[in-house]
């Protein structure tokens, strides 16, 4: 731990997820002084809606903030900013007066994607896109909407439609991150790659990005409700006196932009040069790393976007649940309740689940799990695809459901790695590793069986985003810059492919890409929204 003494400056990081709000106290270089966490419930709706409450991310971060204050890890006045990490697409609609109106469409919510296939239809129509029709999204923004309507403009989209006295009462729309940055200064505004998934952004030259009025009267929205934009290492202001006084911080203390997951991650995790890739899993995974050109490719959904560090792209494949399926494995399956289990899992479950699938030889007996719980967003834009067990027979026991989980999101991430070496030209070796599931050394030695890759192991996994969070408010403080990051990284360990197990994985993956293969329409008939 910090010395107490000494002038080191601290941040305040803040982790905005989807199960809840970590908070952490990290020095400028990225040593971690000491951390809270509180839980947030999400609400799952019939046909693809997926809400929280955003009151519940305000009460978390100011309680979790406040328990973290009170064990006097650092001197309060050497904590210098606060800055947050949240997750990406998750949407607020607020008043004039930063209140918002109804619960947050979050990044898995899909009921909007009705209303973006009808912006983006066309003649001729490829994978669902009118090509003339999306041509002018690829050349401004990089990319365009989805499909799957996952993304933020989906879901002001859906509000206007569907909800419209909301719409009417939107003072403005923000990302969840941006919404939290309301919170604690009472200003509106929103970091350049914090808007990338409104897709109203010109992003051509990645020195001046603009809204752009042509795609803004595209989708027959309101310019007057998206925010002001700013740099993710610009400093929005200071923090209230109000939100001060609850979390316990001096009132001169600075709010920095910050930026959404994807890109703190990117940050946290040291990958911060030209094509070095990181692998994030939490409730969700990516891959993604940062590029030095503008590109597109459309039907992998990967484009060049804006990321934390200013002038810099990124590319990224998203895999909808990766974590969170063992998560689905423990609650949905296992210690699902009814008359045959009435009981609660340990708090070593998820340690329990490493120790079994260390126990199970490479390929579960040929067991092959596939993650699409809740449809796929990369490679394949796939709102109707769902999860399976497959090739189960007389001799199958859980012990192999559990290894098979842990394989199959990370045959997931090997079909997106395929697509994010494809569009950089070249290989990704080797890709550190972050999130939660990072702290599974069972786990991180799959992915580098399955990817054929070196992996390396970053040590405090969970905190890659206040990481990235302190990392971005120390940049913008002056403390250091971003091509310092790298050096300040460290390992818990590196794990290199074990060669004997090529064979068996190079053939299952085979299987599990088959496996989409013949099943998608199966799938699309059976979970289209009536």
């Amino acid at each position: 731990m910090p010395e107490k003494t000494g002038g080191e400056k601290y941040i305040l990081a803040i982790d905005h997820g989807t199960s809840g709000v970590k908070v952490a106290l990290m020095s400028t270089r990225g040593v971690l002084a000491g951390f809270e966490y509180e839980k947030t419930p999400i609400y799952f709706l019939p046909d693809g809606g997926a809400e929280q409450d955003p009151g519940d991310w305000e009460r978390a971060l100011v309680n979790a903030s406040r328990r973290l204050m009170a064990q006097g890890l650092v001197p309060v006045d050497r904590i210098a900013a606060v800055c947050c990490s949240s997750t990406f697409s998750s949407t607020v609609a607020v008043d004039e007066g930063g209140n918002h109106l109804m619960n947050s469409l979050t990044w898995m919510d899909s009921r909007g994607a009705p209303y973006i296939k009808e912006v983006v239809k066309g003649f001729p129509s490829i994978e669902g896109y009118g090509l003339f029709n999306i041509l002018p999204w690829i050349r401004r923004t990089g990319g365009g909407p989805q499909l799957s309507g996952k993304d933020d403009i989906a879901h002001v989209l859906l509000i206007k439609y569907e909800y419209p006295e909301v719409y009417g009462k939107t003072h403005m729309f923000l990302g969840s991150k941006d919404y939290l940055n309301l919170r604690l200064t009472g200003k509106f505004a929103a970091s350049y790659d914090s808007m990338t998934l409104f897709w109203v952004t010109n992003t051509r030259d990645i020195k001046n990005i603009y809204y752009d009025d042509s795609l803004i009267g595209k989708l027959k929205i309101d310019r007057s409700k998206l925010p002001p934009m700013r740099s993710s290492i610009g400093v929005l202001g200071t923090i209230s006196p109000e939100m001060a006084d609850k979390i316990g911080l001096n009132k001169e203390v600075k709010v920095v932009m910050g930026s959404p997951d994807h890109q703190s991650a990117g940050i946290g995790s040291g990958a911060v040069r030209d094509f070095e890739g990181h692998i994030y899993i939490g409730t969700s995974s990516w891959i993604q790393c940062v590029v030095p050109f503008k590109k597109t490719d459309m039907f992998h959904s990967i484009a060049s976007l804006p990321t934390s560090i200013p002038g810099k792209y990124y590319c990224a494949n998203e895999q909808d649940i990766a974590g969170g399926c063992l998560a689905f494995l423990v609650d949905n399956i296992i210690y699902h309740k009814n008359k045959l289990n009435q009981g609660d899992p340990p708090d070593e479950v998820y340690e329990y689940l490493d120790e079994i699938a260390a126990g199970v030889p490479a390929g579960s007996g040929r067991l092959i799990f596939t993650p699409w719980l809740n449809g796929e967003r990369t490679p394949v834009d796939d709102t109707t695809v769902r999860g399976g067990i497959h090739n189960l027979k007389m001799t199958t026991t859980t012990d192999h459901i559990v290894r098979a989980f842990f394989e199959g999101v990370a045959y997931n991430c090997r079909w997106a790695l395929k697509y994010i070496e494809k569009f950089t030209g070249r290989r990704m070796d080797p890709l550190n590793i972050v999130g939660g599931g990072a702290n599974s050394e069972v786990w991180c030695q799959i992915f580098a069986d399955v990817l054929n890759r070196t992996i390396r192991q970053v040590q405090d996994p969970m905190q890659t985003n206040t990481r990235g969070a302190a990392f971005i408010a120390s940049v913008a403080l002056g403390c250091i810059t971003f091509e310092e990051i790298p050096g300040l990284i460290e390992y818990s360990k590196i794990l290199e492919p074990d060669p004997k197990n090529r064979e068996i994985y190079d053939e299952l993956y085979g299987e599990f890409l088959q496996i989409y293969k013949n099943n998608k329409a199966m799938y699309r008939r059976l979970n289209r929204v009536r």
